[in-house]
């Protein structure tokens, strides 16, 4: 099976306005994805709309790593190649609230080669979250060894990456991948979220952004 992810994500977020709406979902499923998908280290792509937090649209590219972001042939598409339409997810007139962030998987830190040929997961919540730096350590120790693993035991929970931002904020992404929404709503979830002591110390340090976490369902591929 072809390989659809790596250790690199090219995430845009967007609120589109509504009367453009209909002519974005249109141009990204039908030239743009394939467009950024023809470049070499892009592996797979898929869509999101917002059922909780924000922004309302997503936009998740897996990548071989996240150096496809540095390469000539990325910055060409984004730079020289801009669509024909007012719908370009870089910007614009036609919607607020862009976030464009490459990433760099650090957890897990091995991926198991059959979750490496999977496809975007039917639903996700994902949390963009600053840590003061002098808890920065600790917490990614936490967060790694503490925090996760409960999470992964719960009914409908596919699994749980977590990501460092390379040149925007919030500088830390944790991204879970859900079989349905209510994944989250589950008693299990609410017994593992406090599973551990050490979570009363490290969570009060935790900022996160505007409409984090979200929860988020695929709307492409269908």
């Amino acid at each position: 099976m072809a390989k659809t992810r790596g250790t690199g994500l090219l995430m845009v977020w967007a609120d589109i306005d509504p009367e453009y709406e209909a002519e974005y979902h249109r141009w990204y499923d039908e030239e743009h994805i394939a467009r950024l998908l023809a470049i070499p280290g892009f592996l797979s792509a898929g869509r999101y709309v917002a059922l909780k937090g924000g922004p309302k649209n997503l936009a998740l590219y897996e990548l071989e790593t996240h150096e496809v972001l540095r390469t000539a042939a990325f910055l060409d598409e984004v730079r020289f190649r801009p669509s024909a339409k007012r719908v370009a997810a870089s910007g614009g007139t036609i919607g607020r609230n862009y976030l464009i962030n490459g990433y760099r998987q650090i957890f897990p830190m091995h991926t198991n080669p059959i979750e490496m040929t999977q496809g975007p997961a039917p639903f996700l919540q994902m949390g963009r979250i600053d840590i003061p730096s002098v808890v920065e350590d600790e917490f990614n120790d936490w967060y790694n060894t503490a925090y996760i693993p409960p999470y992964l035991t719960v009914p409908g929970c596919l699994g749980a990456r977590r990501y460092v931002a390379i040149d925007s904020q919030p500088k830390y992404l944790t991204l879970y991948e859900f079989a349905n929404p209510q994944v989250s709503e589950h008693p299990e979830w609410e017994k593992a979220r406090d599973a551990n002591p050490w979570s009363k110390r490290i969570r009060p340090y935790m900022r996160h952004d505007v409409g984090s976490p979200g929860v988020y369902r695929r709307v492409f591929p269908a």
